[in-house]
Order: C-alpha cells, then sequence, then structure tokens
C-alpha cells in the first residue's frame, strides 16, 4: 500500500548562511521530528525568539520547541566533544535538550587528528600557492575521507573497546605517516584518542539510536518531519563551484541517505536563499560587491559566521545561481530571508544572466575556473525607503519590494513560498502554507 509521508527538506540555496535555521523552527511548531542529515560542526543556525539569541551548531533548530524530537543522522560527521559542550551550553536555555536528541550509531566521528590534518593542510597549500580552500579547520573534510576510505571509527565503535583500539590503530598508522611525511605536523597517539573517547562513552551511550528506524516508523504514520540542510547547493561537493565546496552533498537528494529514510519520504522542498547573496572563503562570486554597498550590505546584514566569525563577503542576489539550486533540489518553494537589510538602498540589482565569451547563458558553468569567467548581466529595480523590518502581511511590503521578489520568483522558475523580514521569528509573511 502506497505511504503519503509527510517530509520536507529545508535547503540552502546559495553558498550556506541564508537562514534555514529559522525556518525549521518556524516549522518546527507544526512538526514532531528534526533531522540534521550532512554536515558537521562547521554549520551555524542562529535563532532568535523573543530577543534572545541562540546559536546552534549540530544540533537542529527544532530542539526550541518541547513536543519535537531531534536526530544527527549518519551522512553527518560528528565531534563528540563539540556536541557534548554544544548540549551543555544549550541546556541554559533548553533543560531537556538531551533527552529530545538522538545520535545516528552509525555516524562517523571526527577525532583530534581530522582537525590537526586539516589545519596543516590548509597552511601548507597557503605557503605554497598563496591561496586557501577556506576550511573551517575543524576537521570536516578529513573526517569525511575517512568514512569514504573506509577507516573511519563509528559512533557504535565506541561500545566494543577492542574494535575501537584496532581501528584506531589502523587509523593512525596512516595519519602519523602523512602528518609527519608531508605535512610536517606531530604524531597523535592512539591510545591517548582510544581513552579519550571511552572517557565520553557513557554520556554519548544515552544518546545513541538506530535513526534509520525511528524515522521510518514516524514517517510511515503520516507524521511530520523535518530534514534540515546545512551549508548550501553550491557548496555541495559534487555540484558546487569546485574545488571551493564543502565535503558532503547538501543537495535535497541527499536528504534521504544522510537520515536513512526512503527518497520518497521528502515530498516538500523549500529552498532558503537571501535577498542578496553572501559567501564565506574562497572562490569564485559573480555578483560581488567590492564598493560602499557592498559593505553596507555586510553592516547592515551582520555578515559574519555564527561559528567562525569570519567576515561573509557580500553581493546582488544571482538568479543564475538560484535557477541552478533549484533544478538541483526540486525546490517547491522559495524562501527569500533578509529583504529588510535591502530598506534604503536607491537602487537593488538582480543578475538575470550571465555573459561569457560574448555569448549571454542563463546556465551556471562547471567548475570554480570556468565560473571565474562569467560577468553578471543585471536587471535594476527601484529601492524603497519604506521600513520593511519586521513586516508580516505581504500587502504591508512596498510595491517596489514586491516587485523585486516577483521577478525573483520569474528568474529561479519557482513559487515564493515564504518572506523573511527580520530575524525574530515572528518576522515572517507567509504565502503558502508548507503542512
Amino acid at each position: 500500500m502506497t505511504k503519503a509521508y509527510n517530509g520536507v527538506a529545508i535547503m540552502g540555496a546559495q553558498w550556506g548562511d541564508e537562514g534555514k535555521g529559522k525556518l525549521v523552527d518556524w516549522l518546527a511548531e507544526s512538526a514532531t521530528s528534526v533531522v540534521r542529515f550532512q554536515g558537521g560542526h562547521n554549520a551555524g543556525h542562529t535563532l532568535w525568539i523573543n530577543g534572545v539569541k541562540t546559536v546552534l551548531r549540530l544540533i537542529p533548530s527544532g530542539i526550541m520547541h518541547k513536543h519535537t524530537t531531534c536526530y544527527l543522522g549518519n551522512g553527518m560527521v560528528l565531534s563528540p566533544q563539540a556536541l557534548l559542550s554544544e548540549i551543555d551550553e544549550l541546556a541554559k536555555v533548553v533543560p531537556d535538550v538531551e533527552s529530545r536528541l538522538r545520535v545516528s550509531l552509525a555516524v562517523p566521528l571526527i577525532l583530534p587528528v581530522h582537525v590537526q590534518i586539516d589545519q596543516a593542510r590548509e597552511a601548507l597549500k597557503e605557503k605554497r600557492t598563496g591561496t586557501k580552500i577556506g576550511t573551517t579547520g575543524r576537521g570536516i573534510g578529513p573526517a569525511y575521507e575517512d568514512k569514504v576510505a573506509r577507516r573511519t571509527v563509528r559512533l557504535h565503535d565506541l561500545l566494543d573497546e577492542p574494535v575501537l583500539t584496532a581501528k584506531l590503530e589502523e587509523m593512525m598508522d596512516f595519519h602519523n605517516f602523512v602528518l609527519q611525511g608531508y605535512l610536517g605536523s606531530a604524531a597523535i597517539s592512539a591510545v591517548q584518542m582510544r581513552d579519550e573517547l571511552l572517557a565520553l562513552t557513557p554520556r554519548l551511550k544515552g544518546l545513541m539510536c538506530d535513526v534509520s528506524t525511528e524515522l521510518c516508523a514516524k514517517l510511515a504514520k503520516g507524521e511530520k518531519v523535518i530534514f534540515e540542510g546545512a551549508q548550501g547547493a553550491l557548496l555541495d561537493i559534487d555540484h558546487g563551484t569546485y574545488p571551493f565546496v564543502t565535503s558532503s552533498n547538501c543537495v535535497a537528494g541527499a536528504a534521504a541517505a544522510g537520515a536513512g529514510v526512503p527518497a520518497k519520504a521528502i515530498a516538500t522542498v523549500l529552498g532558503v536563499a537571501k535577498a542578496y547573496t553572501t559567501r564565506v572563503g574562497s572562490g569564485p562570486f559573480t555578483t560581488e560587491l567590492m564598493d560602499d554597498t557592498g559593505a553596507h550590505l555586510a553592516k547592515v546584514g551582520k555578515e559574519f559566521g555564527s561559528v567562525t566569525g569570519r567576515p561573509r563577503r557580500c553581493g546582488w542576489l544571482d538568479g543564475v545561481l538560484l535557477k541552478r539550486t533549484a533544478e538541483l533540489n526540486g525546490i517547491d518553494g522559495l524562501v527569500v530571508t533578509k529583504l529588510d537589510v535591502l530598506d534604503g538602498l536607491p537602487e537593488v540589482k538582480l543578475c538575470v544572466a550571465y555573459e561569457m565569451n560574448g555569448l549571454r547563458t542563463m546556465t551556471m558553468p562547471i567548475g570554480a575556473a570556468e565560473m571565474a569567467k562569467a560577468t553578471a548581466v543585471y536587471e535594476t529595480f527601484p529601492g524603497w525607503t519604506q521600513s520593511t523590518a519586521g513586516v508580516t502581511q505581504w500587502n504591508d511590503l512596498p510595491a517596489t519590494a514586491q516587485a523585486f521578489l516577483r521577478r525573483i520568483e520569474q528568474v529561479a522558475g519557482v513559487r515564493l513560498d515564504v518572506v523573511s523580514t527580520g530575524p525574530e521569528r515572528t518576522h515572517t509573511i507567509m504565502l503558502n502554507p508548507t503542512f
């Protein structure tokens, strides 16, 4: 018998930092479960609820609702130390956080060696070439490499000390050779890492769960489940501006594999994009603004990483990239955030095409080198002086802001479902209900 699934995937439609956390928190009022399915503690979601700021790194944004169970799926990479530290910090605001959090037994662990490799490689690359990938230095990439190489330590390995010891010894035979012989860094003790992990195991044991089985049972009963993406589609390891990308798949198609549910469980995909574009780290950025307008967007939008504090590069909204991510994710509804940041600008622009080799195209090039050759073709719209901050009704938006949003909808080829007009949970305009 065909089941009616109620899974909703919330995806970043740019280079991350689009405001996915706020949307997840808002929709979680009507959901029973929220699951993260990729990435690690390099992704930060900032929530503002009744004037109180909460920054989450690993724990899904649905944790702020007492009826919601939150899951960390097998598609993530997990630093046990970072998770427990975040739980302790969040417990000051959400006392029952630990009782409503479940972590996949199959999730690969980020170990101290992964952090050391990550940072040493970035330093060596910068020394040799003068450029960096722009990782957060938290060991995400090396942890995913070990997963693919089949030498990773997974969470369930902490329950079997002999297996854990053997895995760490084999892993460190390889990594210490690389650390010392290639990266010029110090060796790391497998025994020390084992002892540190075993010391954390009693507490971690209470969080361990067969996430796939629990989620499949909930979905089969028709419960509403939110799949919370981290980063953005343009940082996807396969479909982003390679090699300036993250180490996991950030598109909606990865939600099923990263959480352990059927692909058809994802009934709806929402893509989140700012009313302008930002990017952290290196890589091509066709609409980047290196002028006073770019500085204005950064200042008013408070464009600094919630986890790393790194400043974000800012530019006009890129409709070519938005169209690409809409196709990649199969986006059903578009969510435009931070509209209020554009308030007061004399004009706003939207990139509606690229010019490459004298030809105009709406197709995003493959790879960073080709992407860097593109020049943005803009449409210019009159700005608005009326404040949009905190507006909750479409008809209360200035006509010029409405026209800008409708043109974004046309260029992306996706229906506009939600507009966010500020950081608070209530600063939201719903045009089409999700649940």
